[in-house]
């Protein structure tokens, strides 16, 4: 049995966010514990080696999007040229 976490999150955060997982098909804990194990690298296979030249892209790409950080989080409106 997994242990249970508690969460302080805003009301409108929570609404969009089961909204979402349910549109995947998904449950929010299940779609918050894969969150989390990707920040702290818990999924990586130790047998798979990253290789110099893929470390060396790794901040390489300049996003020329005029919206924030959590905007492209949220999903926002994204029109494309």
């Amino acid at each position: 049995m997994k242990p249970k976490l508690t969460l302080t999150i805003e009301e409108s955060v929570i609404i969009k966010a089961k909204q979402y997982a349910k549109s995947r098909g998904r449950s929010l804990s299940d779609i918050i514990e894969n969150y989390l194990q990707m920040i702290t690298h818990d999924n990586r296979d130790p047998d798979i080696k990253i290789t110099p030249l893929i470390k060396s892209l790794k901040g390489s790409f300049n996003d020329s999007s005029e919206l924030s950080y959590k905007e492209q989080l949220s999903g926002g409106d994204l029109y494309f040229d």
